[in-house]
């Protein structure tokens, strides 16, 4: 299954949020990431559909064990490259900016020695 970047940021934010706040619904996803309602409705149903989340009766978005796996492997690119990039001189601001494009796209041999060198 190839899930695109969109569907990792989805899958990261559901599991940022839950850790904030214990549960999460598609509105506080739609609120944090600043996109519309049926947008996040659309990648929900996706999402749900290929098996990374499953949505309880109260509206509450839980991630899958394989929802969770992408999740968090997107989550540590993101904390690690932002990381790096602070070492590096970069604002904080801006490493967190640039790191969510590159968490996406950096392959995971260079992701493993960027996380060996720092």
């Amino acid at each position: 299954m190839s899930l695109q970047e969109s569907g990792e940021m989805y899958l990261e934010t559901i599991l940022t949020l839950t850790e904030q706040r214990g549960h999460v619904r598609s509105i506080d996803v739609s609120e944090h990431m600043g996109y519309s309602k049926p947008s996040v409705s659309r990648a929900v149903g996706i999402l749900k559909k290929d098996g990374y989340i499953i949505m309880e009766e109260d509206g509450s978005l839980i991630l899958t064990e394989s929802g969770r796996e992408v999740a968090m492997k997107i989550y540590e690119r993101h904390k690690v490259i932002s990381g790096f990039l602070i070492k590096l001189g970069v604002s904080e601001e801006t490493a967190a900016a640039d790191a969510c494009k590159i968490e996406h796209v950096i392959s995971d041999e260079t992701f493993e020695i960027i996380k060996k060198r720092i």
